[in-house]
């Protein structure tokens, strides 16, 4: 798929090198196609790394996607520089008089902390609040993905007795939803939480469909009725080395984490990890966007 971004973007370079098509703004111009309009709230430390882990995601259909990076205004990181955010990140005030086929909200370090105590939560209401109406289609992640149940159904989260993280084989249920199309019985996913969501009520809401679940670390992928929601409770967007680079880290400042799961060969973490959840990943973004973002979305906004 092409996706036009900024010329200048640090994550294009890395996405040509991996033969990824990326559509610079000379050549998007010329096409007498109207492309998909996609935000993301990129909520992550580390903005560039996950700026390359969902380009490389989104990159599996035929579809011209523009990509629009949005950061907060009440909270500024401070892992990423002021230039990089000033030159590719835009904020809710910029973007809110436009309307966007798709939207991204991803993770964030701040699972927990209780919502309201989160620095930027007033803004990210606001920001749900809007894509209610100005958005066709939302996919939520990790902590995004439990902020959106919380904001949007009232479903609150909990502490674990422990982290989860490593890679867990998951059961797909409702198969001939489209958002579920191409995925195996079962397949693998990466998770990296300390929270978890109420289970009953999930189960209580009726406009809720759980579509993928673990035995072992609970719900993975839920949608609304209408297709508008879209949770992914973990990590699919993951490259091979983010839980290594997690865990390599947090052993650095004498956390003493736990090995991940499922995660290296032998359980040896001096050996390259293996990847085992690309294909539903892919499955995962190309269905969104051509079953819920461009099926759905207008071609005209009014």
């Amino acid at each position: 798929m092409p996706i036009k971004v900024q010329n200048n973007l640090p994550a294009k370079k890395i996405m040509e090198q991996e033969n990824i098509f990326m559509m610079d703004e000379t050549r998007a111009t010329t096409q007498n196609i109207r492309p998909l309009y996609i935000a993301v709230l990129n909520l992550m430390p580390l903005k560039e790394d996950t700026e390359v882990q969902l380009l490389r995601s989104l990159s599996n259909t035929p579809l011209q996607i523009e990509i629009t990076f949005l950061t907060t205004a009440s909270y500024i990181g401070k892992n990423t520089t002021l230039s990089h955010l000033n030159e590719f990140y835009k904020t809710y005030d910029d973007v809110k008089e436009r309307k966007f086929d798709g939207l991204i909200i991803t993770g964030a370090p701040v699972e927990q902390m209780e919502y309201e105590e989160v620095q930027y939560w007033e803004e990210l209401k606001q920001i749900m609040e809007w894509s209610k109406a100005n958005v066709t289609s939302t996919m939520h992640i990790c902590w995004g993905a439990q902020a959106g149940l919380y904001y949007h159904y009232g479903i609150k989260k909990h502490l674990l007795p422990k982290k989860i993280v490593g890679v867990y084989e998951h059961r797909v249920h409702h198969r001939k939803v489209p958002l579920l199309r191409g995925f195996d019985d079962v397949f693998y996913a990466p998770h990296s939480r300390y929270t978890g969501v109420d289970h009953e009520a999930i189960a209580a809401c009726d406009t809720l469909t759980v579509l993928a679940d673990s035995d072992k670390v609970g719900e993975l992928l839920l949608v609304s009725d209408d297709g508008k929601q879209i949770f992914v409770m973990g990590h699919l967007e993951y490259d091979r080395m983010t839980l290594d680079y997690e865990y390599k880290r947090d052993s650095k400042k004498g956390l003493n984490p736990d090995l991940p799961e499922n995660y290296y060969p032998d359980d040896d973490s001096s050996q390259r990890p293996l990847l085992r959840w690309r294909g539903a990943s892919n499955a995962l973004f190309s269905n969104w966007v051509n079953y819920y973002v461009y099926q759905n979305t207008p071609y005209e906004w009014s």
